[in-house]
């Protein structure tokens, strides 16, 4: 009976494929990475399961050093996202600052994790503009001074780079998940029952809206644990990261070492899980803990001082991430720029003139695999959706795996994927390109489109039924004009996202093709900050350009319909 309603709507194999072809790579892409970890890689001559890799690894010194990085940048950052989003809208709901704060989101949410890396290194560093704006007549340095400002030994400027990106991410969940739960009815009774309005909020809205964000935590700390542009650009050098740090294994001309990569990827997946079950824990004591607070009825005061306090954090933060992607554009078109001086001498495109033909290029391969990415994202999620409103089915559990590469990290399953590549001889293709970025893509896609196809009003649907239209005309006819605005939106999501993507690109290309998030990576450890600039801003251009367009598109065709703009 399944197999004939399968065969009778090809539809119905949308889900199911999507799931195969996530689900079946990672899982083969961790065996793998386990495999040589234990040993076990007869290509290079490991035939026999053998502890030595993991022998190795412990016995290395840069060990300790990385994995106390890789926690302290990792949990920091995602404390600071954290403490930043749930205190600033507790405090500042409904305020002008609110407002403001949430029309920001959009140009940090898009732009690449790399770039904002970047920006921050300009800003930031021993010779950035933050110093030079204060020396010498505050500082009294005629030379840059010898601190780590960035590629500190704990990881703290990379811990601060990624709360600056990863804090409009849990913003944006955060405002999405509000309008699920009642949050104007459950803030008016508590204010009706005489709550100060930031006790109000943490005392009725936070539990109810917690359990919908807690997904895009553990998201965010999974990626904050394991990420790896980001920390080559801000993070410690001797010992790096612990993602860096298998990432060189796996890169080193001696090919023993991928044992110990393949070690050290499954000790990065531990420490992945463990992080998470530990901030599961920490919720589970918190929630006792609030739930003895909530029934003390300790009505609060006004929320003054807490309102000034995490606005001011919020707009501090957002402030380095829009300050960071002005000096990219600064630095590419600076001319002589000598310390101390606060502003270049000239501003020129000398720099766009040499480097135009090949930031072309790689801008072409990057705006050719966005695109193609995108399209087969979308085309997924939205057949997984159709199926799924069609079917009169609720949404499946099964569904929810397709977040497994956010939770999962990317070193911990890329070495195996790629050995699997290899043997399918699709190993530097662009279909694995394709293939590698569509994993992290479609989450994304799904998470930005899910909601608002399933709220759409089944009145207009069972209208346009009535009339006579096949169910494919509705989809057609109905539903894509009328959500073409958060299908664009997806869109541009999965563009941004694929853009980003530095490790599935080093992977699966193969080292054939570059984009400009490579690029503007390696470019990142020289001196020459005006290249670095071009490539970095150029990175941050094109998503930026992707979500104009999905503003722009339905406003022009809707120009005559306010109410579909």
């Amino acid at each position: 009976m399944q197999l004939r309603r399968l065969a009778a709507s090809p539809l119905a194999l949308v889900p199911t494929l999507t799931l195969a072809l996530f689900l079946l790579p990672i899982a083969a892409g961790l065996i793998g990475t386990w495999l040589p970890a234990f040993g076990i890689l007869p290509s290079l001559g490991g035939t026999g399961p053998t502890l030595e890799p993991w022998a190795r690894l412990l016995a290395d010194p840069a060990l300790p050093g990385a994995v106390t990085a890789t926690l302290v940048s990792g949990f920091g950052s995602t404390l600071l996202a954290f403490a930043l989003t749930v205190g600033f809208a507790a405090a500042a709901q409904k305020t002008w600052a609110y407002r403001q704060a949430t029309r920001l989101l959009a140009p940090l949410l898009a732009v690449p994790h790399a770039a904002i890396a970047i920006g921050i290194a300009f800003l930031l560093a021993p010779s950035g503009f933050l110093l030079r704006l204060f020396s010498p007549w505050a500082t009294g340095f005629e030379l840059p001074p010898d601190v780590a400002t960035t590629q500190d030994r704990y990881g703290i400027a990379l811990a601060l780079a990624l709360a600056v990106k990863e804090t409009p991410f849990l913003l944006l969940m955060l405002l999405g998940a509000l309008g699920q739960v009642q949050s104007p009815q459950r803030l008016a009774t508590a204010r009706a029952l005489g709550y100060g309005p930031v006790t109000a909020w943490l005392k009725t809205v936070l539990p109810a809206v917690y359990p919908q964000l807690r997904l895009p935590v553990y998201a965010v700390l999974a990626f904050s644990l394991s990420v790896i542009d980001m920390a080559l650009i801000l993070g410690p050098t001797a010992p790096p990261t612990l993602a860096v740090l298998v990432f060189r294994w796996f890169n080193d001309p001696d090919l023993a070492l991928r044992f110990v990569g393949a070690a050290g990827a499954t000790l990065q997946l531990l420490v992945v899980v463990t992080g998470i079950a530990l901030w599961r824990l920490a919720e589970i004591c918190v929630a006792r803990l609030g739930r003895r607070w909530i029934a003390g009825g300790a009505r609060g005061g006004t929320g003054g001082v807490a309102r000034g306090g995490w606005s001011a954090g919020i707009f501090i933060l957002l402030g380095l991430g829009l300050a960071s992607l002005l000096l990219m554009a600064l630095w590419s078109f600076a001319g002589r720029w000598r310390w101390p001086e606060a502003w270049p001498d000239s501003l020129t495109a000398a720099t766009w003139a040499r480097q135009l033909e090949p930031a072309a290029e790689t801008g072409w391969t990057t705006l050719l695999l966005g695109l193609a990415v995108a399209g087969l994202a979308l085309a997924l999620v939205l057949g997984c959706l159709e199926q799924e409103q069609r079917s009169g089915r609720r949404p499946t559990r099964a569904l929810w795996l397709l977040y497994l590469p956010l939770l999962v990290p990317q070193v911990a399953f890329l070495f195996g994927a790629q050995v699997l590549a290899i043997l399918t001889g699709l190993d530097g293709s662009f279909a694995a390109l394709v293939w590698s970025h569509l994993l992290f893509v479609l989450p994304y896609v799904f998470l930005a489109l899910a909601e608002p196809w399933r709220r759409l009003d089944s009145r207009y649907l069972r209208s346009a039924r009535c009339l006579g239209a096949t169910p494919l005309t509705v989809f057609w006819r109905v539903k894509l004009p009328m959500l073409l605005r958060p299908v664009l939106f997806a869109a541009a999501v999965g563009f941004a996202v694929s853009v980003a993507q530095y490790l599935p690109t080093l992977f699966a290309g193969a080292g054939r093709y570059s984009t400009l998030t490579t690029e503007a990576v390696a470019l990142s450890a020289g001196a020459a900050r005006r290249v670095v600039g071009v490539y970095a801003f150029l990175q941050a251009l094109l998503p930026l350009a992707a979500f104009a367009a999905a503003v722009g598109i339905p406003a022009w065709c809707y120009r005559n319909r306010r109410a579909l703009q």
